[in-house]
């Protein structure tokens, strides 16, 4: 049997690895679809595809994950929920099952006649992507949030630094914003 985990991973965590864990004591493979890979740069989605990729494939390296069960690919949105269903399954292996818990994912591939499995949330307060940028942002403790991959990763690509400049440049950005509707 081969699973779909569809995810962000902005970044890939501890919680993520739990989940990924879990799936492969079921499954025989997973192909794990980083979704929105066409979004970078901001907020909530700081780092690239290669980034998030690059991230998965060090952490799997580093905790001794079988590489040769596991497909990292990009999935891009396309923003027509209609076809997305079909768009993944022209991008992924076939698969037989899908681990999602973002509720508009969920219903799609139910509905495409697949069954959904809900990941086991593993310690969700603190293994959460929201999580781990909020600490980046206010100077705290991430890296105990991460697999030592991702940790590095992110230090490799001085993502801290760009976190901090994206929130700095839309701080500026809201900033303008007011100015000019207050004139």
């Amino acid at each position: 049997m081969r699973a779909l985990y569809i995810g962000r991973f902005q970044p890939f965590h501890l919680g993520h690895l739990h989940v990924v864990n879990l799936i492969l004591k079921y499954s025989k493979e997973v192909i794990i679809a980083i979704g929105s890979s066409q979004v970078s740069h901001t907020e909530k989605n700081p780092f690239t595809a290669g980034e998030r990729f690059l991230m998965i494939k060090k952490t799997f390296e580093t905790e001794s994950v079988d590489l040769r069960r596991v497909n990292i690919l990009p999935v891009p949105d396309i923003y027509r929920n209609a076809l997305w269903v079909k768009h993944v399954e022209t991008i992924t292996p076939p698969f037989d099952l899908v681990y999602a818990n973002e509720p508009v994912t969920v219903r799609l591939f139910r509905e495409s006649g697949y069954e959904v499995r809900g990941p086991e949330f593993y310690k969700r307060n603190l293994y959460s992507g929201e999580e781990i940028r909020s600490r980046i942002l206010k100077n705290g403790d991430w890296e105990s949030l991460l697999p030592q991959g991702t940790a590095q990763v992110i230090k490799d690509i001085d993502g801290v630094e760009r976190l901090l400049e994206i929130i700095k440049s839309d701080k500026k950005e809201t900033s303008y914003r007011e100015m000019e509707n207050s004139i």
